[in-house]
């Protein structure tokens, strides 16, 4: 339910600020942005064809990093999460 009511507030700010990158962290924001269907676990840290901006990503939530069953498995999210971000700057680094 607060998806649906914030979304008309989120659009207008999204046109208002018009950014060139968006990056969802989690679940939750990637599947109010990009649709009900999109699973961050299959398709994280891929940009996304979308009208709300040139690029878009989604990736965990850095939360879900801390709650990572062991320490292992906490380094690699983390390494895999940096992995995410890279992406990002790379493009950002090229529209500047």
């Amino acid at each position: 339910g607060e998806i649906t009511a914030c979304r008309p507030w989120l659009e207008a700010e999204i046109n208002l600020v018009r950014p060139n990158v968006i990056v969802c962290l989690g679940a939750t924001a990637a599947q109010a942005l990009l649709g009900s269907k999109f699973k961050v676990s299959k398709q994280r840290g891929q940009f996304i064809e979308s009208t709300l901006a040139p690029y878009i990503m989604a990736t965990v939530h850095p939360s879900s990093i801390l709650r990572a069953p062991d320490d292992e498995t906490r380094h690699v999210e983390k390494r895999r999460f940096i992995d995410d971000l890279k992406r990002v700057a790379g493009v950002l680094s090229k529209i500047r």
